[in-house]
């Protein structure tokens, strides 16, 4: 395998690639999104003090599932909270927590991401966690946001797997530096494409002359279309061309519907006006790489600045013109968490069937014939 081969020279302490289950990510093949640079890991946690944690549920070859969640800041996030907005690309979801964030513009909780009928157990458990925060003694109304996606084909999500314990090793795991990407956490049972989608991330480093702030993004995909790369038809020359007529949400090859959760973060002082505008152009980014957000899928983002509400400038922030920089970086840095998500997962067997992993050697082919990157 070329890209093997690659990765083996880049990680030498890797007795077997292959065993190790190491496979790239978009930048390895030498997919470069945008122009501007990502920060020095290339993930939301490039942000300053966003932390990521995931919890993987594995049983036998029925429970594939998860949770993940996303830290704003180290501190209390009820007591310290942060502007925030959720924009809905399509509704179809269980978005826990969103009616509160939308009005009042704020996040009082980490994000929680987990599959589609784990989210009231993960919402009691992030309750629990919030409830029990020193300081949040006499808390009586908190709002926590979970928000879902339905890893059915490969789960045995009736049986609603993801507890308690599991939220709070999430919690316990959430730390800064290199995120865990693919089969992991709440992206272990999704599919994207036809392909064994998962957690992906990225981020981009501002200019200087804008006090070089960061946007970083960590998306679950599980939604569908017709997968392009960089501008090449990854999914129509390997085809798996989305199929006419209603899917079945989470099966390879029906993969018309399905959903996506993607959180945008920042460090820039920008409020809720602005995050707003901020995450409608992180679906720009979704929807360059071949989904058409259809009637089944559930599309959200979550955008948030980890500059506290008390702490914003007089006028909101970052505004106007101002944003058109972040506007870029949130599409860009959304697109290849997207590419990352399918290429560091791997092959699942679960409930219903196998979902494979994108091919890697074949997709760099396709990449190489359409100029994307050089053979």
């Amino acid at each position: 395998m070329r890209w093997a081969a690659l990765l083996a020279g880049m990680w030498p302490s890797v007795t077997s690639v292959a065993d190790a289950q190491v496979r790239p990510t978009a930048r390895d093949l030498g997919v470069v999104v945008g122009t501007m640079a990502p920060g020095p890991v290339n993930a939301i946690t490039d942000v300053p003090g966003v932390r990521v944690g995931h919890a993987t549920v594995i049983a036998g070859d029925s429970v594939n599932s998860g949770v993940t969640v996303v830290m704003p800041h180290a501190g209390n996030v009820f007591q310290a909270k942060v502007p925030a907005a959720v924009v809905v690309g399509n509704g179809y979801g269980k978005l826990v927590g969103v009616t509160q964030v939308d009005e009042l513009g704020e996040l009082e909780s980490p994000v929680f991401l987990t599959c589609t009928l784990c989210v009231h157990r993960v919402a009691d458990a992030a309750m629990t966690y919030l409830l029990g925060l020193p300081g949040n003694e006499n808390v009586r109304s908190a709002n926590v946001v979970v928000g879902e996606t339905n890893d059915g084909f490969l789960n045995d999500i009736r049986s609603r797997p993801v507890r308690a314990e599991h939220v709070d090793a999430a919690l316990r795991s959430a730390s800064g530096g290199v995120v865990p990407q693919g089969a992991v956490g709440a992206g272990r049972g999704t599919v994207a494409f036809g392909w064994k989608g998962g957690i992906g991330s990225s981020s981009r480093r501002l200019p200087d002359s804008l006090g070089a702030p960061t946007v970083g993004v960590l998306v679950q995909t599980n939604f569908g279309g017709t997968l392009v790369m960089a501008g090449a038809p990854v999914g129509r020359t390997l085809g798996t061309v989305e199929a006419p007529g209603p899917g079945r949400r989470g099966a390879p090859g029906d993969d018309r519907d399905g959903s996506i959760m993607i959180v945008v973060a920042t460090d820039a002082p920008i409020d809720a006006s602005g995050l707003r505008r901020l995450a409608r152009r992180a679906l720009g980014g979704m929807t360059r790489t071949g989904s058409a957000m259809s009637n089944g899928s559930g599309d959200y983002v979550i955008a948030f600045s980890t500059v506290p509400v008390g702490e914003l400038p007089e006028g909101g922030g970052v505004r106007g013109r101002d944003l058109d920089p972040f506007f870029r970086a949130a599409a860009d840095a959304t697109e290849e968490a997207i590419y990352n998500s399918l290429l560091q997962a791997t092959d699942v067997q679960g409930y219903r069937g196998t979902v494979q992993a994108l091919p890697v050697d074949e997709t760099l082919a396709v990449l190489e014939r359409h100029g994307v990157v050089r053979p």
